[in-house]
């Protein structure tokens, strides 16, 4: 069964003694980081519900007060732990060319009508997202997610159409 919650960062440790928490999340994200008021933490099978009281940023992460963890110990716990959103929280904070990596994946690539492969993963090298293509051939070829060669993401056909330069997929 497929669950409604989006990973949008990780706990990467524990922040002084009153319980703060260092935050990590994908880069230039720090709107979407400061509107959120609440996220959860997967224990086992559950996802538990910390309430945001306060968020400071560094210039390597975010520092997070959570409501009801107040010591070291209390924080401890969640060292390590990705923190999750309801997908329609993250989908609010999407702006136009921006989808959910769980919809790319799997979505045919094609250059004009010729099927060139499907893709299999996203990442970012810094600059841009990188899709993850497996051509028909089954090699793997990062194609950047940019204007000049993606040229139309179409979710409902299950389809993105690119600019196949020459070189790019082999």
């Amino acid at each position: 069964m497929k669950n409604n919650f989006i990973s949008v960062g990780k706990i990467l440790n524990f922040h002084g003694v009153h319980g703060e928490a260092k935050l990590g999340y994908s880069k230039n994200r720090e709107d979407f980081v400061a509107q959120l008021k609440e996220v959860f933490v997967q224990i086992g099978n559950e996802y538990k519900l910390l309430e945001v009281s306060k968020i400071r940023f560094t210039p390597k992460c975010a520092i997070v007060k959570f409501k009801n963890i107040d010591t070291l110990n209390d924080i401890i716990e969640y060292k390590n732990k990705l923190i999750f959103v309801e997908e329609s929280t993250a989908r609010e904070y999407l702006q136009e060319d921006e989808y959910l990596i769980d919809e790319l994946v799997g979505l045919d690539v094609y250059d004009g009508e010729k099927k060139v492969g499907a893709v299999v993963g996203v990442s970012n090298n810094g600059a841009s997202d990188l899709l993850s293509v497996k051509t028909l051939s089954k090699n793997i070829c990062l194609v950047p997610f940019v204007k000049a060669i993606v040229l139309s993401v179409d979710i409902k056909k299950r389809k993105i159409m690119i600019n196949n330069l020459e070189g790019l997929l082999s």
